[in-house]
């Protein structure tokens, strides 16, 4: 499985570079294409398991006034 992220950057919020160093310490990864990050699972999981995750994404992208969008297949 993969989730893959997406993001809309502010100008009044934090610099792409600060966000980026966020979601890699997460274990996500660069993507080119449609989508901005991906982090690959190593087992298939659960709805909750997504859930937890997508709530750790957003704890991490607190206060740096970003969009994201998530996407798992």
């Amino acid at each position: 499985m993969k989730t893959y992220l997406t993001l809309m950057f502010n100008s009044e919020g934090s610099s792409p570079s600060q966000v980026t160093d966020q979601l890699l310490n997460l274990g996500f990864k660069t993507a080119k294409g449609n989508y901005d990050f991906v982090y690959e699972w190593d087992k298939e999981v659960n709805l909750d398991q997504l859930v937890w995750f997508a709530d750790k994404v957003h704890s991490a992208l607190n206060k740096h006034n970003v969009y994201f969008t998530i996407e798992t297949i």
